[in-house]
């Protein structure tokens, strides 16, 4: 019979999908493509914590009732920008460690939930 198996050496070339786009042209070439399950927090630097009263418990529903977070957009991360002079007792899904600096030397403390 005729047609491209009947031919002889090799039918098909690697990676050929029958005329569909391959793998190797569907996948990106260039570095830094954004992951799939990306994991989005809710951000707030330390130097907004500065307002609130001495020795509270600062978490995502306490930052919302004091006006600090308006909207819900994941676990809190803490960063590091500004300057914190209250002790506060931080419970946070994330933080860096510039923030968790700042907060002990406050003399407040952080823990991870």
């Amino acid at each position: 019979m005729r047609g491209q198996k009947s031919r002889s050496g090799r039918p098909t070339r690697p990676g050929f999908e029958g005329g569909q786009n391959p793998l190797y042209r569907r996948v990106p070439k260039l570095k830094h493509f954004t992951l799939v399950n990306r994991k989005e927090y809710t951000v707030v630097n330390v130097g907004k914590l500065c307002d609130l009263k001495k020795g509270s418990d600062v978490t995502l529903e306490s930052l919302m009732e004091a006006g600090i977070v308006t909207s819900n957009d994941g676990p809190l991360k803490l960063l590091g920008d500004g300057e914190l002079s209250v002790a506060l007792s931080v419970k946070a899904a994330a933080a860096t460690k510039g923030a968790i600096a700042k907060i002990e030397s406050a003399g407040g403390s952080f823990e991870a939930i």
